[in-house]
């Protein structure tokens, strides 16, 4: 029986990336004073390979931050009325959004006897951001502690007195502990004492403490049913970043 030919030998297998001297040498952690994950243990050696490709610093978690296709950088398109009070703009991208329409009965002055009476409501979009999917990891977060920046744009649109709101929550584990939380409603001086298309909210969250794992981000733009058919406030450029502190 002939012999076989000698099989070449297999190629060495490529050593797996230090993730650890990649998040130090991108981020400085160690002189930040920055937790990191055992490299020893299994799972920590996962997070870290997670964070390092994740890059979960300085960027925007939110998906589709501008869900309408308008930017501050000019002043809004004219809203032409929709046929009817559809939640979606149907050329816009809402990947990762959860879209309502909440009815507001208190700023419906209607005449049941007149057609032409507005009818207001709120066009609702949230979303709820995992920290730990997006490369985060527990020491950092219950330690360390690092910033976590909310920030939103909404249209001078003057549909009524108060067309915004941006309520965001830091949660816990379980997705309904409150640890932190900010709330901003627009009010009618807002719009009068500035002259322009639109307008900035942001807000810092830092020693928050211990147990945040999840962000729920949540703005609400004002909407009105016409005769002519139906209004919104549109908003843009929303975005949720976390910080190292120097």
């Amino acid at each position: 029986m002939a012999s076989q030919p000698p099989q070449p030998p297999s190629p060495p297998a490529e050593a797996e990336p230090d993730w650890r001297q990649r998040f130090e040498e991108r981020w400085g952690l160690r002189r930040r004073g920055v937790p990191l994950p055992p490299e020893e243990d299994p799972d920590g050696k996962r997070l870290l390979r997670l964070g390092a490709l994740k890059k979960p610093f300085e960027r925007n978690l939110l998906q589709s931050p501008n869900p309408e296709g308008v930017n501050i950088y000019e002043a809004a398109p004219p809203c032409p009325p929709s046929a009817s009070q559809v939640p979606l703009d149907p050329q816009g991208n809402f990947k990762g959004w959860q879209i309502s329409i909440e009815p507001i009965p208190e700023d419906s002055k209607q005449d049941p006897l007149s057609l032409a009476s507005p009818r207001y409501s709120w066009r609702v979009k949230e979303q709820r951001v995992d920290l730990l999917a997006e490369g985060l990891w527990e020491a950092l977060l219950d330690l360390y502690q690092p910033n976590i920046t909310v920030m939103d744009w909404y249209e001078h649109s003057k549909l009524a007195s108060s067309v915004y709101e941006l309520h965001v929550q830091l949660l816990g584990a379980d997705g309904t502990l409150v640890i932190g939380e900010f709330h901003h409603v627009a009010r009618e001086h807002e719009q009068d004492l500035k002259n322009k298309n639109w307008f900035h909210v942001s807000h810092l969250f830092k020693h928050y403490g211990p147990g945040v794992r999840y962000i729920h981000f949540q703005h609400k733009t004002k909407g009105v049913e016409t005769p002519a058919g139906f209004l919104w406030t549109r908003a843009t450029d929303s975005s949720v970043s976390v910080q190292l502190r120097d």
